[in-house]
């Protein structure tokens, strides 16, 4: 796909008003505080595509743009969630992008958070660096199970700058989780990686970043560890600045969660990611599920 995306109306302005809108999951999102780096998950990975959004730009102004409407109209099951995460990724914090659809009278809002794409952001078409970086934000928020998940989003904005944190946060956040980048715009493919060891008696509420199965989360693939692929512009940072894979570089965002999120087969808990039978994996996990 070319450009960026197509515009949607306003700054700021007051919350969805249709009723469909206030149910859906994303809605949850909406209302979060967003502290430095700190953001929940819960993009279902069947709504990660972008296909037909030809875009240029989420102007703060306004523009109500054919084309726009269209992809709306043709992807009404996906695009409310995945533009509230668009936005979400692109925008700064304390903005707001409003849309109106042409076809059934919905209104949206959706709030602005970690501003990887500025230029994007304030109208103009995106760069290929502002693509791959809400690309890779997109990924980090994707969940397999559609689950809403804190988790801490570390990295750099499309122009450099470090998404803040503190070490109250990556406190919290201790455990390590993996490190996403890709072009989702270009088709270029959307790559996970894991930044921690992490075995087969282990699973996880998010799925995507930790997983042993390179198919799991298709769109994204998982590919590996960090280490094999990415580098940090300072080895004492918690994060990675990008990513080289199939001989392109892309920038990186990298993710932490909670401990509370990682599940191994002999904790004595049945997880709902665990399954029963006669091993010791989480596919496989006797001693916490039975046979």
């Amino acid at each position: 796909m070319t450009g960026a995306l197509f515009a949607l109306v306003g700054c700021g302005g007051a919350m969805p008003e249709d009723a469909a809108w206030e149910a859906d999951p994303a809605s949850v999102d909406q209302a979060l505080q967003v502290d430095n780096g700190l953001t929940v998950n819960g993009l279902t990975v069947n709504g990660l595509t972008v296909n037909g959004l030809t875009v240029n730009g989420l102007t703060v102004n306004g523009l109500n743009t054919e084309s726009f409407n269209e992809w709306f109209s043709q992807n009404t099951d996906t695009a409310p969630m995945l533009m509230a995460y668009i936005v979400k990724c692109s925008v700064p914090e304390g903005q707001t992008r409003t849309f109106q659809s042409t076809t059934t009278g919905a209104k949206y809002t959706w709030q602005g958070s970690l501003g990887l794409a500025p230029g994007w952001a304030t109208g103009k078409a995106a760069t290929v660096t502002e693509q791959q970086a809400v690309s890779a934000c997109l990924a980090a928020h994707a969940n397999k199970y559609g689950l809403h998940i804190a988790l801490s989003v570390l990295g750099r904005t499309a122009e450099g700058a470090a998404i803040p944190y503190s070490a109250e946060e990556l406190s919290q956040f201790s455990a390590k989780e993996a490190c996403f980048f890709g072009n989702l715009f270009t088709n270029e493919g959307l790559f996970a990686a894991r930044d921690r060891d992490f075995s087969s008696a282990e699973s996880s509420t998010r799925a995507c970043g930790l997983t042993l199965k390179a198919d799991s989360c298709a769109p994204i693939t998982n590919i590996g560890s960090c280490a094999q692929f990415c580098t940090k512009g300072d080895p004492s940072q918690p994060y990675y600045t990008q990513c080289t894979y199939n001989g392109k570089t892309y920038p990186a965002i990298t993710t932490r969660v909670k401990p509370t999120e990682l599940f191994r087969c002999g904790d004595g808990v049945c997880q709902f990611t665990e399954r029963a039978g006669s091993g010791n994996t989480a596919d496989s996990c006797r001693a916490d599920c039975g046979a």
